[in-house]
């Protein structure tokens, strides 16, 4: 995508950034609905409006600066509320609810996958609607793998934390959830290193390079 400019990038790439944390979040809520909780359907969280999961600085600014600076796409939305207390059996259900969104990242990256062969089978003569449906394919299955591979890692308050804290002692969990404080800046120091893309950047190429085949490119 070197060759488009920042608004054709910024087109490109803004209903996949939407559908990715969107559905994402909507999963929690869902599993969590599934499980017990109606805190986020009570809200209004279990809708695929993004408004309603957009985090000003999360969603728009951090990812368009990334962008606008050629950086790893980043970012993240409100997390939709889970109320631990009123799941069925808090402890393993909560691992449901974590592992949900990830996996929706994956489906839904397959799904991008699916517009990348559809824009491959387009005739020559719609060229101008098949060239902007197979960047779209690429930056929706770059930004679900992100988010899928990011939100898989074990640093509170990410998706992968939750999961290790259900399989955790009840003291031990405890105590390794109070890392959630300083998550974020945490996470934000492992961005601005380079630290976090050494981390996290393996896995993706391979799983993308395994999608891109996959869909024929």
């Amino acid at each position: 995508m070197d060759e488009l400019n920042l608004l054709q990038r910024i087109a490109i790439w803004t209903l996949p950034v939407l559908f990715a944390i969107t559905v994402h979040e909507v999963a929690h809520g869902w599993v969590a609905l599934r499980c017990g909780d109606r805190t986020a359907m009570m809200l209004g969280r279990l809708t695929l409006n993004p408004i309603k999961h957009i985090d000003p600085i999360g969603t728009l600014l951090v990812p368009g600066l990334m962008l606008a600076f050629g950086g790893f796409i980043f970012g993240w939305a409100k997390p939709v509320p889970v109320t631990w207390e009123n799941l069925r059996q808090p402890k393993r259900d909560m691992a449901f609810v974590a592992m949900a969104g990830p996996l929706a990242n994956l489906v839904m990256a397959l799904l991008w996958v699916g517009v990348m062969k559809v824009s491959l089978l387009l005739p020559a003569n719609l060229s101008l609607v098949a060239q902007p449906l197979l960047y779209m394919g690429a930056a929706g299955i770059t930004i679900n793998l992100i988010l899928m591979v990011l939100n898989l890692l074990p640093l509170p308050p990410l998706d992968g934390s939750r999961i290790v804290s259900s399989l955790l002692p009840n003291k031990l969990s405890w105590r390794y959830n109070q890392l959630e404080s300083y998550g974020l800046l945490i996470l934000l120091v492992l961005l601005a290193s380079g630290v976090l893309a050494n981390i996290i950047g393996p896995p993706i190429y391979k799983l993308q390079a395994m999608l891109y085949l996959l869909a024929g490119v």
